[in-house]
């Protein structure tokens, strides 16, 4: 007889590519069938589903889905009930959240929010614009967008937009400015609250957040071997900022010890050379799948 199942799904979408990716590093492969928004996965435990993002906050939180990847933003915006297991932050070009941000004409009056006031903004993310205008008791027409938002302001259609961005520079490119950031969003792990509550699904998910999270974390780390002379052990291990402590190790020459860290990416270029004038010798750099 088949055991219980926990119904996750992946965002679709731009999103889509990269979150497979994770889920294989984090030990699920996830293969995509021909037309069909059911893929298979190695894990009779999980039934993968793939969902636009705009919609996972409102599957998981009716109890369609258990559980689901989406953004903050758009998590939000659905006004569901449901529990944040995980923010994740990644996506399709680089690890950072993106923005929701408020931006008008490079050459127009409008200096600050409060400027818009009796103006029409255009937006796709109408519930969160709301709020925002709401909040600062700025009133304002808001329109929604289906698509090319920045042209909305070029194209006279609207005086300001709110628009997401990780750098900014597709809305200057537009000749756009930003005048203020509405939201920061990030890719979170989200679950309906009675599957949170249900202690075998539960467990699925904090699995799941953990292994993600490892995989993720592991991105920008890397484990380094190498063999340090015993007299000079101190001054190697004053060069290595290790994650926790160095594992040292003996070796069959007392005169030498097995070093293993593990260190952030960014240093190691800069690192080796000074352990060569240090001493160590053999030095192995390897790639990590997930650190928990």
């Amino acid at each position: 007889m088949p055991g219980p199942t926990l119904k996750i799904a992946i965002p679709k979408g731009s999103l889509e590519e990269s979150t497979l990716a994770l889920f294989a590093r984090s030990g699920w492969k996830i293969s995509l069938q021909h037309r069909n928004y059911f893929p298979a996965v190695n894990d009779p435990e999980l039934s993968i589903s793939l969902c636009r993002p705009q919609e996972m906050g409102l599957y998981v939180g009716e109890g369609i889905l258990d559980a689901g990847l989406t953004g903050r933003d758009w998590a939000l915006e659905s006004g569901a009930d449901y529990v944040v297991c995980a923010d994740l932050v990644y996506s399709k070009m680089s690890n950072r959240p993106v923005r929701w941000v408020l931006a008008v004409a490079g050459d127009s009056p409008f200096q600050k929010p409060e400027d818009l006031a009796g103006k029409r903004v255009a937006t796709e993310i109408m519930g969160l614009t709301r709020k925002y205008f709401a909040d600062k008791n700025i009133p304002v027409t808001i329109n929604y967008s289906w698509g090319a938002t920045e042209a909305k302001v070029v194209e006279g259609l609207a005086d300001a937009i709110v628009e997401v961005t990780e750098t900014g520079s597709t809305i200057r490119a537009n000749g756009l400015r930003i005048i203020d950031e509405v939201l920061t969003s990030n890719t979170q792990l989200i679950a309906n609250p009675q599957a949170w509550n249900d202690p075998w699904k539960r467990r699925k998910i904090e699995q799941i957040t953990m292994l993600l999270q490892g995989a993720l974390r592991a991105e920008t780390l890397v484990g380094v071997k190498m063999n340090a002379p015993a007299d000079n052990l101190e001054a190697v291990l004053a060069l290595v900022p290790a994650l926790n402590s160095p594992t040292i190790a003996s070796l069959r020459d007392p005169k030498w010890l097995s070093l293993e860290v593990v260190i952030d990416t960014s240093v190691v270029r800069d690192l080796i050379p000074r352990l060569v004038e240090a001493g160590a010798e053999g030095i192995i750099e390897y790639a990590l799948n997930k650190v928990i």
